[in-house]
Parts: structure tokens; C-alpha cells; sequence
């Protein structure tokens, strides 16, 4: 995992150190592009590509942020309930965003944490009740679109990411965690979308300092359902092999993106996500907004 981590930065790397010198006129809106801008100068509003955020859906894209161009992406609300007999586990984040910043034509940095997260646990047999509420982990990110970043059929991207223990004991496991995702999506007739997701994480165990690989499958298609929002659908797969046992969650989640046409910079989301067995939390709900400047 570690190698895999290494290697996905090293090629990202050199991408970077490789990316041409930038031309970019002093008046964005009729501006012409005769190079590929630089990370110190955004690229010009005339030459950016439509409208593209990870949000909404478990599953990601693999297009990035424009050259110099920041993006956020925000989980202003997100719930998640789960009831497995007489225990109650539920976990609330607020305010959470994600920001990304385009270095490359094909390639951004990400970071993201949340401020404020709670987790309600309830046991009725045990008659424990108790709330934790606080500062939520950090993530970096990198993202490299190595195959369609300019259109096209096909889209292909590596996705590594490590995170970093910032939250307290209760809310996180206090490990540094690492993983890669492979992001594909595939355009098909009639307007309709195809995200093909597939994840390798490197985890803490449970009761213990080890570390175990988790395994994550997705499947989502999207189609515009009018001129200004898109649906989607997913099935999500996730195979937690910890040692003190193999834990499996599967969810079908459903989702709303609205880009309004006066904002194209702009996107306004919401889903919610359905357990489909007992292992996997019974639903969550959120909604969001994403912003590119």
C-alpha cells in the first residue's frame, strides 16, 4: 500500500515538474489561450472546462480543478443513523469542506477536514448514553486524471490519499491512514453516465495497533434529469477485513445535483443513502454546495 502511495505521488510529481510554461492574457474574458496555464496564474474564465465536483454520491470522478483554480466543496449537513438491536450509533458532521486546488492541467491537491462532527452512542442494555463532539480527521488528497481530462468517452484517474489523526479518541481511531482510488467513468448514449469506483485502504485494527486492508467497490450511473439537474444512482460495496472480523456494508444511495444556469460555477446538492444490510448504517442523509473561484 505504502509503494503503491509512493509511486502514485512520484508520477504526479513529475507530471508537475513537466508541465508547460503558461501564456495568459490580462483580460480573462477574451482572452486567448496559446499555452497551458501555470499554477501561479488561473485559468482564464473562457477556457475552463464545464462544471465538475466529487460531490454528490460515495463515488468519485476523476476530473480535476482547473490550472490556479481553487474549488470547494462543501457537506454543509450530513447525517448518518444506525440501530443494530438495542444499540444506537449515530454520527452528525457539519460544515465540512473540501478544498481543491488545480496545480495541472490533469492533476489538484486536496484537503479536507471536518470542524464539527458528533457521535451519539446509545446502549440500552448496558444503559450507556454518551455524546462526543469535536474536531474531525484530516485528509490529503491528489488527484491525477492521466487518461481524458479534456473530454472524451473515457475518463481514467489515481486518487491517492493519507490521513492524518487530528481527531480526538471517540471520534477517530488516532492513526495515520492511507489508500488509493481508481476513478473511471464512461460516457454512454442518451446522455447517461457510467462511475466505475474501486478503493484499497490501509486501516487500523480495532482492538489493536495492526493494520488491515479494506476493499471498496462502486457502481453509479447518472443522467440529466432537465436542463439543470442531474440524478444519480449508486450501489456501494465495502469489505472491512479487520482481524477481530470481517465486517461487510452495502448501501444504495440516490442523489440530486443543480447546477442553476445563471451560477454555472455553482452546484447545490442533496442524497440519501439506504442500508441494505445489517452491518451498514441504516441511512444517511445530506446536502451541500460546491463553488469554483
Amino acid at each position: 500500500m505504502r509503494a503503491m502511495l509512493v509511486t502514485a505521488f512520484m508520477m504526479a510529481g513529475g507530471l508537475l515538474s513537466a508541465a508547460p510554461a503558461l501564456a495568459d492574457d490580462a483580460d480573462a474574458a477574451t482572452a486567448t489561450v496559446t499555452a497551458a496555464p501555470g499554477p501561479l496564474a488561473p485559468t482564464p474564465n473562457v477556457a475552463l472546462r464545464p462544471f465538475c465536483a466529487d460531490r454528490p454520491t460515495k463515488s468519485n470522478g476523476p476530473c480535476t480543478v482547473d490550472v490556479g483554480r481553487f474549488q470547494i466543496e462543501l457537506d454543509a449537513f450530513d447525517g448518518t443513523v444506525q440501530h443494530t438491536g438495542p444499540v444506537t450509533n449515530n454520527v452528525y458532521v457539519y460544515m465540512n469542506p473540501t478544498i481543491k486546488y488545480g496545480l495541472t492541467p490533469t492533476t489538484d491537491v486536496e484537503l479536507s477536514i471536518a470542524p464539527v462532527e458528533t457521535v451519539f452512542l446509545k446502549d440500552e442494555d448496558a444503559g450507556v448514553r454518551k455524546t462526543e463532539t469535536g474536531i474531525g480527521d484530516l485528509f490529503l488528497w491528489l488527484k491525477w486524471d492521466f487518461i481524458g481530462a479534456d473530454g472524451g468517452p473515457v475518463s481514467l484517474a489515481l486518487y491517492p490519499y493519507i490521513k492524518a489523526p487530528t481527531a480526538r479518541l471517540g471520534l477517530g481511531d488516532g492513526a495515520v491512514e492511507e489508500g488509493v482510488r481508481v476513478p473511471l467513468e464512461l460516457s454512454l448514449p442518451a446522455d447517461w453516465s457510467l462511475s466505475l469506483n474501486g478503493e484499497v485502504d490501509a486501516l487500523k485494527d480495532q482492538n489493536d495497533s495492526h493494520i488491515h486492508p479494506n476493499y471498496i467497490a462502486i457502481i453509479a450511473l447518472s443522467h440529466p434529469l432537465t436542463k439543470t439537474v442531474t440524478g444519480s444512482v449508486e450501489f456501494w460495496n465495502d469489505v472491512n477485513d479487520d482481524r477481530s472480523g470481517v465486517v461487510h456494508e452495502r448501501s444504495l444511495d440516490l442523489a440530486l445535483a443543480f447546477i442553476p444556469e445563471a451560477t454555472p460555477n455553482r452546484q447545490w446538492d442533496c442524497g440519501f443513502n439506504l442500508g441494505l444490510n445489517k452491518a451498514t448504517p441504516s441511512a444517511q442523509v445530506y446536502f451541500g454546495v460546491s463553488q469554483r473561484y
